[in-house]
């Protein structure tokens, strides 16, 4: 990442706590169908005009085609950047619905029931690391909802704060509780410390670096390019000594696809060696994440200039790519 770019958490984000409302009593009156008609004139509206996410987006497909070409008929173009924008704009009104409506277990397709089953019966608190990838309120949800587990959101910015802070107050019923973090203080620690005591789980992203910049991030290979990923989680794993999971959760079809992946009993960072063992942990979580990505390419939900090389490699489509797609 050069000085040159912005950090993901200076990029505006579109939506405020009214426009959030409004949504949810549109998608009421309106019914799933029409309101994903209304979400087309939107999504062409951003296309358009939202050139961050505009090159982002063709960015991070072509990077994906560059690694999985067998997945695409042919390179991605600015139809593709559309279908990808619109797969965003309904994870939005699926995060809606995650806090704001009912959601049937039976909605979920869970890859590794049995797994997901002895997982659950554990009474200790859990660290659970997530990312931008598909739709984590789904996880959060469906654990809060129907395995009455409380949740404790760990944040690096402003903006996930106020959004989850407005779906509280859409269901007053939530038991999912906000942490805004830029450095882990001692107080912040023995907070969660005695959260994990208690059989609490903590969710953190693990794929976008905090607001302390790249000194607490690693370089890791991602989709075949290098791009930083936060130290952080694992920094918090060694402190909490607890059981770390993976979860990965999107919308696919008609289910909600939800995945649980182990990553590690105990975290274990030696002294002598914490570069490494912090890279190799990092690793380990990329390696998951694409394996993820690589299945579900719409389903990726930074739109900011991702990797490290991003200024010499991003590409806008040629005139034959537009006539490709």
């Amino acid at each position: 990442m050069t000085s040159s770019k912005k950090h993901w958490s200076q990029i505006k984000e579109a939506g405020t706590f009214k426009g959030l409302a409004f949504l949810i009593g549109l998608h009421k009156i309106l019914g799933r169908r029409l309101f994903n008609i209304i979400l087309i004139p939107i999504t062409l509206y951003f296309l358009l005009f939202a050139k961050n996410a505009r090159q982002s987006s063709l960015e991070f497909l072509h990077t994906h085609y560059a690694a999985y070409p067998k997945m695409w008929h042919s390179k991605p173009g600015y139809r593709h950047v559309f279908k990808h924008l619109y797969a965003f704009a309904n994870s939005i009104v699926d995060k809606l619905l995650a806090w704001s409506a009912p959601i049937k277990e039976d909605d979920f397709d869970i890859a590794n029931e049995a797994e997901l089953k002895a997982f659950l019966e554990k009474p200790a608190g859990q660290l659970i690391i997530g990312s931008h990838f598909g739709n984590l309120e789904f996880c959060r949800g469906f654990m809060q909802r129907y395995k009455s587990k409380t949740i404790n959101a760990l944040v690096y910015d402003q903006h996930s704060a106020n959004f989850v802070n407005a779906m509280q107050s859409v269901n007053s019923e939530s038991r999912i509780h906000i942490y805004q973090v830029d450095q882990l203080d001692i107080p912040t620690i023995l907070t969660l410390k005695a959260k994990i005591e208690a059989g609490e789980w903590l969710f953190i992203a693990g794929d976008r670096i905090p607001l302390s910049g790249e000194e607490r991030a690693v370089p890791i290979n991602f989709l075949g390019r290098t791009a930083q990923f936060p130290i952080g989680p694992y920094m918090l794993a060694k402190v909490l000594q607890c059981e770390v999971q993976l979860m990965f959760s999107y919308r696919k079809q008609k289910k909600v696809y939800f995945e649980l992946v182990p990553f590690s009993d105990k975290v274990v960072i030696e002294r002598k060696h914490s570069e490494q063992d912090l890279t190799r942990y990092a690793a380990q979580f990329a390696h998951a994440l694409e394996a993820q990505v690589a299945r579900a390419p719409y389903q990726w939900f930074n739109f900011y200039p991702y990797w490290k090389n991003t200024a010499a490699q991003i590409t806008h489509a040629s005139p034959a790519d537009k006539e490709q797609s």
